[in-house]
């Protein structure tokens, strides 16, 4: 179990340090950096090689949310849902330890947002919170279908991580100008912690979102769309 919490940590910091750090250091540099669309595809990157790299030992999950809706799918066991939950909040708060340690070492840095999650005056485009959570709850509930689907049996063997890391670029497209994109509570409170516009404060909806909206995809798979014999195990 150790070496599956190790990797599930590690999984996670890489997430965090290298998503939130395509935000925070080259989305805008210096004038014009790698936009949104780069800060996309950097998310989806961090999943894909830590799921080659480190999926088969832990199964890859670097989100609790992901492992809540594996255990209502039937391919995770419950009781380990804590100890994966605090391997992951462990090292996604060390990914934006390091994060922080980094930016903070340029003379004009201003944590502001850390690449945080938010709503209303923390959205990107200005956006509620009935838009935050509606978005975080369909997208995270896809993301599950896409990993319940591409893991399958049915689905040809070895491509998951690449289906699993576009679907998170895909997310992140579509989500970037409402919430930041969450879709995986770790992300949110790592991020949140160091920023200074009061991310804190609003987490919780990025707490909660995700992990329903993971439970939903998962129950959808489980109860409409997976055969079983086509479910690995």
């Amino acid at each position: 179990m150790f070496r599956k919490l190790a990797a599930e940590a590690f999984g996670t910091f890489w997430l965090v340090f290298g998503g939130c750090g395509s935000a925070l250091l080259a989305a805008g540099f210096p004038e014009v950096g790698i936009g949104f669309v780069g800060v996309s595809l950097a998310f989806g990157l961090t999943v894909l090689t830590m799921a080659y790299a480190v999926g088969g030992i832990s199964g890859g999950h670097f989100n609790p949310a992901v492992s809540l809706g594996l255990a209502v799918a039937g391919r995770f066991e419950y009781k380990d849902l804590l100890g994966y939950w605090i391997a992951q909040l462990v090292g996604g708060m060390a990914g934006a330890a390091v994060l922080y340690l980094i930016a903070s070492g340029k003379a004009d840095f201003l944590p502001g947002g850390f690449a945080s999650n938010g709503y209303d005056a923390n959205s990107p485009g200005g956006y509620g919170m009935l838009a935050a959570l509606v978005a975080e709850i369909v997208l995270t509930a896809f993301f599950l279908l896409i990993i319940l689907g591409s893991t399958s049996k049915a689905a040809p063997a070895g491509f998951a991580p690449l289906a699993i890391g576009l679907g998170l670029t895909l997310i992140h497209l579509i989500s970037i100008p409402v919430t930041n994109t969450s879709v995986n509570p770790a992300r949110s409170i790592a991020a949140a912690i160091f920023a200074s516009n009061g991310a804190l404060g609003q987490v919780w909806p990025f707490i909660l979102a995700p992990l329903l909206g993971a439970a939903l995809g998962a129950a959808i798979w489980k109860y409409l769309l997976a055969s079983h014999d086509a479910e690995r195990t």
